[in-house]
């Protein structure tokens, strides 16, 4: 759960003291150090910074502080209200960048972080086409594809996808056809609009190519529906 929450935006320690609060109730600075393994000290400085983004508040009695979480709902405000600040300047970076993006680039993506600016980039696709879907997918970006499905399904944007390994499966809005076993690798390509992403899925680095041509776009497409003609439900 700590991992999802430093997705959110928390620091490790505020994870470990806002879930520490969610198990023991109202709480002394005390008792969370001995539930968290913190300094007293640390903890001090942890519950500030978590008072100040909502997530706890706190009853002040002998002058001592005794902490309560939050609503967790508010993690969800948080991020709404981060979202509320980068809209408009997305939107102005997005402007610039329309102005001197070129018609036909090639770029070159690495590690998770880069992983998912292309997957989010398909998200502006009405279909996308995966040729040799693989599970390492799902072990090198954990939790991020329950969240991209969501988006996806919300959009109502389909995709087909051939695969070799039958744990491949209950995607939503998608057709899922397979081709034998022997055939699977740790390359998959993703075909959307007029761009081909070549994935190399490694535990390490994922890495990523991704070409913005309508030629070879197509050139794959036609690729992926041979063999979609081939594979089997």
């Amino acid at each position: 759960m700590q991992t999802e929450l430093k997705e959110a935006g928390l620091t490790e320690n505020e994870s470990k003291v806002y879930i520490a609060l969610l198990d023991l109730g109202p709480s002394l600075a005390g008792r969370i150090s001995r539930k968290t393994g913190l300094h007293r000290r640390t903890v001090y400085d942890v519950t500030e910074m978590l008072i100040k983004k909502g997530l706890i508040g706190y009853i002040l009695g002998n002058n001592r502080r005794l902490f309560q979480a939050s609503n967790p709902d508010r993690l969800l405000e948080i991020i709404q209200e981060k979202q509320n600040i980068l809209s408009p300047i997305v939107s102005k970076l997005h402007e610039k960048y329309s102005q001197v993006k070129e018609k036909e680039e090639t770029n070159f993506y690495k590690g998770k972080a880069g992983i998912k600016t292309v997957f989010e980039d398909q998200l502006n696709y009405s279909e996308i086409l995966i040729l040799g879907a693989s599970p390492k997918a799902y072990e090198v970006l954990q939790f991020y594809f329950k969240w991209y499905d969501k988006k996806r399904k919300t959009k109502k944007i389909k995709s087909r996808i051939i695969a070799q390994d039958k744990k491949i499966k209950n995607i939503p809005l998608s057709s899922i056809k397979y081709l034998p076993q022997k055939y699977a690798n740790p390359v998959s390509v993703n075909i959307y609009g007029d761009k081909v992403a070549i994935i190399l899925w490694e535990a390490s680095e994922p890495l990523a190519i991704v070409i913005k041509n309508k030629e070879i776009a197509e050139g794959y497409k036609k690729y992926f529906e041979l063999m979609w003609m081939i594979a089997r439900k």
